[in-house]
């Protein structure tokens, strides 16, 4: 399928309809091809998350409530 920039811009729903139908769409500006417009293929491990952050529960062993943390940590520090 050919279409135009304005196209793009005025008929984007239908031009997706069109790639969910299957279709490869060829965008043209000033007569001249410049994109083309396919349906989007899912990786397999796109989207698995395949382990955690390894930052993730760092903090799980701490038994301080974290307000107590902070008014620790605002406290002025002791002058000799």
């Amino acid at each position: 399928m050919k279409a135009t920039t304005k196209d793009l811009r005025l008929h984007a729903r239908e031009l997706l309809a069109a790639t969910d139908r299957g279709e490869t769409v060829y965008i043209s500006w000033r007569g001249k091809r410049r994109a083309v417009l396919t349906r989007w293929q899912e990786d397999k491990a796109h989207g698995v998350r395949e382990s955690r952050n390894p930052a993730y529960g760092i903090r799980a062993d701490q038994t301080e409530n974290v307000d107590e943390q902070i008014r620790r940590l605002r406290k002025p520090r002791k002058q000799p």
